[in-house]
C-alpha cells in the first residue's frame, strides 16, 4: 500500500511539472491526501543548507538558521538575504551548529532573539544558549551575549539538544543532549548533559524551579532522564511544557514534562543498544520515573512539534505534528486530553527538521533534505 500511495504521489508531481502553465512554484508542490481532506505542500524557498529552525517576523518575513553556523532572512517571495553578519562561532561538526531560535516575548520592541549552538571549547563543545539584538535592516546581531551553557564539554560530535521554548511567564525552557558518549550523566542532578533546564532572560534561575533548594543539584534543571530532545512545544491549554525526544534503536518518546521528574533514560527505556540490540538498563517500566505518553519503536527519528490552533485547517485543532527525519514523515497525532488516540502520517520522502504553526494559521515545515522552506496550505 505504502508503495502504491508514494506512486501516486510521484505522478502528481510528473504531471503537475508537465502541466502547462504551471509556474515553477506550482510545479513544486506535492498533494497529500489527509483524513480531513486534500493538503498541498507549497515550496516557499529553497538554497538553503541544512536549515534546523524557523522563525516568524512580524513584517511577515522568516528568520531561518543554517547548522554549520548562518542565519538567513528569507523573504515573502521566497528570496534568501546574505548571512547575518555577528553569529558566534559554532562546532559544526556531526549534529552540531547552529541550532534552534526563537523571538523574544516583547519582540515588536526589544528586538531580541534567542539561540542555541554547540559552542567549541578547548576541550570539546558544548551546548550553549545567547541573546542578541537583531537588526533586520542591516542584517546583523547586536550585543550578543551568552545567556547559558552546559556545565560539562565532553569530545563528540552527537546528541546536542536543543529546542528553546517560552512558557507563559517569560521563562525560557532549553533542552540538552546527553552527548552520547556520556549517557550516564542524564541521572545526575549535578550536570546539565540530559536535562531540559529553565532559565530567566538574562541567564537568571527561577526561584521557583525544582531543584533549587537540594544540595548538589544544578539549580538550573527542570527536569532530568532525557537522552536527546529535539522538538518541543508549549501545550495550548495547560501551558505545560510536551516534549519528544530520540531513542537509540527505537524508544523515540513523547512526554509531558512536568518539574523535577525522572524521565529514565538511560536506566528505564524501550530502546535497544545499537547493532547487538541489547537491552538497555533495568526494563521499560519503574515507578520513579514517568512513562511516555507514547513510544515509537522502531524509531522515527522525531524532529520539530508544534501543536496547531489555527483556523486554516480547524479539523486538526488541538493536534499534535511531530517532524520525523528517518521515516521522512510528517506525523499527527490526534489527542484526547493527555492521551494520544490515533496518528496519521504524511510520507514526504525528505528529512523534515522543524514544524511551526505561523501566525497566518499554517503549518510550516524545514525540509533539511534538500534546504527548503515549506507551507501546508488546504488542497
Amino acid at each position: 500500500m505504502n508503495a502504491v500511495r508514494g506512486l501516486a504521489l510521484a505522478m502528481m508531481f510528473v504531471f503537475a511539472a508537465l502541466a502547462p502553465g504551471v509556474g515553477i512554484a506550482a510545479a513544486a508542490d506535492l498533494l497529500l491526501r489527509s483524513e480531513a481532506g486534500p493538503v498541498r505542500v507549497v515550496e516557499v524557498a529553497r538554497g538553503l543548507d541544512s536549515p534546523w529552525s524557523i522563525a516568524f517576523l512580524p513584517d511577515r518575513r522568516l528568520l531561518v538558521t543554517e547548522r554549520p553556523g548562518r542565519m538567513r532572512i528569507v523573504g515573502p517571495d521566497g528570496s534568501l538575504s546574505v548571512p547575518l553578519l555577528g553569529v558566534p562561532e559554532v562546532h559544526a561538526q556531526g549534529q552540531g551548529g547552529l541550532l534552534d531560535v526563537v523571538l523574544s516575548p516583547d519582540f515588536a520592541t526589544d528586538h531580541t532573539i534567542v539561540f542555541s549552538f554547540a559552542q567549541p571549547t578547548s576541550s570539546g563543545a558544548r551546548t550553549a544558549v545567547a541573546r542578541a539584538r537583531l537588526d533586520v535592516e542591516a542584517l546583523r546581531l547586536d550585543d550578543v551575549r551568552i545567556i547559558f551553557s552546559q556545565n560539562e564539554d565532553p569530545s563528540g560530535n552527537h546528541h546536542w539538544g536543543s529546542r528553546l521554548v517560552f512558557d507563559r511567564t517569560g521563562k525560557l525552557f532549553v533542552t540538552l543532549g546527553e552527548r552520547f558518549h556520556s549517557r550516564d550523566r542524564a541521572q545526575a542532578l549535578d550536570s546539565h548533559l540530559g536535562k531540559i533546564v529553565r532559565i530567566g532572560m538574562n541567564g537568571s534561575v527561577p526561584a521557583d524551579n525544582p531543584f533549587v533548594q537540594q544540595a548538589g543539584a544544578r539549580p538550573e534543571v527542570w527536569s532530568y532522564g532525557h537522552r536527546n530532545v529535539q522538538g518541543a512545544a508549549l501545550h495550548p491549554l495547560s501551558g505545560e511544557l510536551w516534549a519528544h525526544e530520540h531513542g537509540p534503536q527505537g524508544g523515540d518518546e513523547l512526554n509531558r514534562v512536568l518539574p523535577g521528574r525522572n524521565y529514565g533514560w538511560p536506566v528505564i527505556t524501550f530502546g535497544r543498544e545499537y547493532v547487538i540490540g541489547s537491552r538497555i538498563g533495568e526494563g521499560t517500566s519503574r515507578a520513579d520515573v514517568e512513562t511516555p505518553l507514547k513510544q515509537w519503536t522502531p524509531s522515527i527519528a522525531p524532529s520539530g512539534m508544534a501543536f496547531y490552533t489555527g483556523d486554516v485547517f480547524p479539523q486538526w485543532k488541538g493536534n499534535l505534528f511531530v517532524g520525523a527525519l528517518k521515516f521522512q514523515l510528517l506525523v499527527r497525532l490526534v489527542l484526547d486530553g493527555d492521551k494520544v488516540v490515533s496518528e496519521e502520517r504524511f510520507e514526504l520522502g525528505r528529512r523534515i527538521r522543524d514544524v511551526r504553526q505561523g501566525p497566518d494559521g499554517h503549518l510550516w515545515l524545514l525540509d533539511e533534505s534538500e534546504g527548503r522552506v515549506l507551507r501546508l496550505d488546504p488542497g
